[in-house]
């Protein structure tokens, strides 16, 4: 394995990883976006007003996203299975 391979495999695995925590991330923005709007409007200045929606979003984000990651992870894991076999 070169060291072209090497980045390749690394490039892919940074990819990877930005898909895999991207949805959850984008979820947790939206929600502390559209809490802290909320908490303007009102002037409820609470806080720890946004934790308990924010991890409420995220774990049905995350159930609901999970099938998509365990199958990115499965296609990264059987590429790189691939790779090994080639080599």
């Amino acid at each position: 394995m070169n060291g072209a391979e090497v980045l390749d495999v690394g490039r892919d695995a940074i990819w990877l990883t930005l898909q895999l925590s991207a949805p959850v991330l984008i979820v947790g923005l939206v929600v502390g976006v559209g809490i802290g709007l909320f908490q303007a409007l009102t002037q409820i200045q609470e806080a720890t007003l946004v934790y308990a929606p924010k991890i409420v979003a995220i774990f049905l984000s995350l159930l609901f996203f999970l099938p998509l990651m365990g199958a990115l992870m499965g296609g990264f894991m059987n590429h790189i299975a691939a790779r090994i076999a080639a080599m």
